[in-house]
This record gives structure tokens, sequence and C-alpha cells, in this order.
């Protein structure tokens, strides 16, 4: 069975954006983006909120052609543009582009649907709103965290009305020379409520 996992960077007070869903102090280098490249190519499937996906289908498809395209703008443009991509949106009603399903409605019961058939590992990208209401049905399976020198203070928590404790196991951890450490973790299954 496939699994969810919530790719998201977070300071160390626990945020993923600032007050105002500001991302400015989030640390990002060639060293960290050669580390995630490689585990995100073998991926078959992205799962988006609205806004994020908007923010990505805004850049990312074309970002590789560019004539001043970095090394990552070009390999994830060709990856994106690869993938499969799941939106979660209500109000995105018109026609998905190729290579994309907009999922409005039974939420439990479509991604239950997608995470049974053959495929790698979905990665939740971001998309804090989207992430919270995982959270909530206990449809993350995952966290791929990249925790960041800083403490903000205030802005959007990745963990938010929730009403059970969920149980981690540790698979690994990466120190990066930004100061950026990612932590690993999978849902420990023995330990779940009910």
């Amino acid at each position: 069975m496939r699994k969810i996992i919530s790719f998201m960077h977070i300071s160390l007070d626990g945020f993923v954006a600032g007050p105002n869903g500001e991302m400015d102090w989030i640390k990002v280098d060639e060293e960290l983006f050669d580390h995630i490249g490689k585990r995100i190519g073998k991926g078959d499937t992205a799962l988006y909120g609205r806004k994020t996906y908007e923010m990505m289908e805004g850049y990312w498809p074309n970002a590789g052609k560019e004539p001043d395209a970095s090394k990552h703008d070009i390999e994830h443009s060709k990856w994106y543009n690869k993938i499969h991509k799941l939106v979660l949106s209500k109000s995105l009603k018109d026609a998905a582009p190729a290579n994309t399903t907009v999922i409005s409605d039974s939420l439990s019961e479509k991604i239950n649907e997608i995470k049974e058939q053959d495929g790698e590992d979905i990665l939740l990208f971001g998309s804090p709103t989207a992430t919270h209401i995982l959270i909530q049905q206990q449809l993350i399976d995952g966290y791929w965290l990249f925790v960041n020198p800083i403490v903000l203070g205030q802005g959007i928590p990745l963990f938010t009305g929730m009403k059970e404790k969920i149980n981690l196991k540790l698979l690994s951890t990466h120190q990066f020379s930004s100061g950026v450490t990612e932590l690993n973790y999978i849902v420990d299954d023995n330990n779940l409520p009910g």
C-alpha cells in the first residue's frame, strides 16, 4: 500500500509559514536541492492543496526552459511535468490539465483508493490547510520535515486542530551545512487509536 508523506519546511517552534504565509525564512541551497531531488526523483505522484498547486503550476511547467534556469529548475521542472498531480480543492471545477486529478469530495474514500493503487509513495508538498485536513482524517503516513534554524514565534503551525496524539517512528536524520536538519518519520501503526 502506498503511503502519503508530508514534505514540509518547518521552524524550530513548529511553524510552516509566517502569519501571512511568508516562507522567506526557509533555507535552501544546492546541497538541500540535490538531497531532496534524489528522493523525489523516485516518486510518481505529488499531492497539493489548491493554493500550493496554483503556485506550482504557475512556475514549474516552464521553469526549466528559461534561459537562466538553474540545474535545480531544469531537473525539478522535468520531474513536475512527468508526475501525476493530485489536488485537494472544492473550488477548482474546470477541467484539470493532463496528469492532474482534482479531489473535491469524499476525501478519505478517494485518498484510500489512490493509496491502494500501484505506485510509489505520494508526497504531499507544503499545503498547510490540506495537511491539517489530512492529519485530522488520519490519512498521512509519514512526515519528511526540514527543520530550519529559526524561531518564528507566530505563524501557521504544522499541527493544529488535532484530537488524537500521533506516535511516530524516526527513520532517519540528516544535517545540512546550512543548519537545516532533516527528520524523516513514519506513523507508528502499532500505536494508532482505535
